[in-house]
């Protein structure tokens, strides 16, 4: 028997390889169009939030078509939203009628996880801790009563402790009736006071039982680290860590979850997208940090992807086509120093020069004169001149002398390789694997 450290690594080891995957969040906030904290934003009231679940009508909504995307995309697994803040289930639960099934004759868990398989893709769910819709879910300063004259009378009667088992019997359930689930993805904890309203955490929510019960129900399954305590992985959200994430001075398993335009759920009205080439760089500086990208659509009020989400995905599988080996199986290329305007990505012996901004006539790469067997880019496997000028030569006239011992220099091209993200690969001597 190995350390249980060590053999969760091993067991995770697919995460690790994938290094790209697909995020969807979709429910009744997708039918108001107004990011997913539409009910909290606008202080909606219960009953008026659950007209949503009568007149959704989710009749384009394509599980087996977006399974197909992220695998035509490179991505490696997908996520899909079970349960958001707002209480809506998207499964066939026993624990309450407000449900897809029961509302709309649909389970969308069951038609995810069949499409996911079909197309061998890692299967993660995403599931909300909180529930703003639940008669026994305290208000807090995220809860949309809470600015309500009566709102510290409205948690009279309340009992806490049976949403925490409501919680943990909708965990079950998921975990229980769909074969193995591969990644549980919760969100989120805020155990801190604001404006005279405390948070929830720990405690609350019993995470080390939902943890316990996770691992027995799956033992191979990843969870995330938004129980309030530890996980097999940390989250940052909507931000790009500046190098490989440490908790207590360790490097740590890390997944930047990101999206397209800064909202989760469908918004009509935002179009702050990211172009293809910004989110491919995205990727591409992730990998080179050790961390994976779980980059977010949020499929319309029907159920179709959006047609700008479905361009840019498309889009980045083109270029993942040709490049993906530089992001699949990839990390971080440790003891080597990238040029300006580049990252780095290593998978065994070669070297991935991600070239974020393109260099005129020369790239210089410092420490790997005589490390380099051949240098191409990896768009189209066309080979690149490489030379090692003498340091002792200045830089005069003609010749680009005055590097340090040591540089090798490529002769780069007048015009880019077309497509949002060029990348040189570098086929490494044995000894520098």
């Amino acid at each position: 028997m190995g350390h249980p450290a060590t053999q969760r690594l091993e067991k995770h080891a697919w995460f690790d390889e994938a290094r790209f995957g697909l995020f969807v969040h979709f429910g009744l906030y997708s039918v108001a169009a107004r990011h997913e904290w539409v009910m909290t934003r606008e202080r909606t009231k219960i009953e008026d939030y659950e007209k949503y679940a009568q007149v959704f009508e989710p009749d384009l909504f394509d599980a087996p078509a977006i399974a197909r995307l992220a695998k035509e995309a490179g991505m490696g697994y997908a996520v899909l939203t079970t349960k958001h803040h707002d209480g809506f289930c998207m499964w066939d639960t026993s624990l309450t009628d407000y449900s897809s099934f029961h509302h709309q004759g649909r389970d969308f868990v069951q038609e995810w996880v069949d499409a996911l398989r079909a197309e061998g893709l890692r299967i993660g769910l995403y599931h909300s801790l909180l529930d703003w819709h639940h008669p026994d879910f305290t208000l807090d300063f995220h809860h949309p009563r809470r600015d309500d004259k009566d709102a510290r009378e409205q948690d009279k009667g309340k009992d806490f402790g049976r949403y925490r088992q409501y919680l943990s019997g909708q965990v079950r359930e998921l975990l229980t009736r769909y074969g193995q689930i591969d990644y549980v993805f919760f969100d989120f904890s805020y155990p801190w006071e604001v404006d005279g309203w405390m948070g929830k955490g720990e405690q609350d929510w019993g995470s080390r039982d939902l943890e316990r019960m996770c691992r027995e129900l799956q033992p191979n399954i990843l969870i995330n680290d938004r129980l309030d305590i530890p996980g097999d992985l940390v989250t940052p959200e909507q931000y790009q860590p500046s190098e490989p994430m440490k908790v207590d001075g360790q490097q740590v398993r890390w997944e930047a979850c990101q999206t397209l335009n800064g909202t989760w759920g469908y918004h009509r009205d935002n179009l702050n997208f990211q172009s293809t080439e910004s989110l491919v760089k995205l990727l591409a500086d992730t990998v080179s940090k050790d961390g994976n990208l779980l980059l977010n659509i949020g499929p319309d009020g029907r159920g179709a992807i959006p047609e700008r989400d479905h361009e840019t995905i498309t889009q980045i599988g083109k270029w993942m086509a040709k490049h993906d080996a530089s992001i699949r199986g990839a990390h971080a290329a440790t003891g080597f120093t990238a040029p300006p305007g580049t990252v780095l990505t290593q998978r065994g012996n070669r070297l991935y020069v991600h070239l974020l901004t393109w260099p005129f006539a020369h790239l210089h790469l410092p420490n790997l004169a005589g490390r380099v067997q051949f240098a191409r880019f990896l768009n189209d496997g066309s080979e690149i001149f490489m030379t090692q000028f003498d340091p002792d030569v200045e830089a005069l006239t003609t010749e680009p002398g005055g590097q340090p011992a040591g540089t090798l220099t490529l002769s780069i091209p007048a015009q880019a390789p077309p497509g949002p993200l060029p990348v040189i690969e570098l086929l490494l001597n044995t000894t520098d694997q």
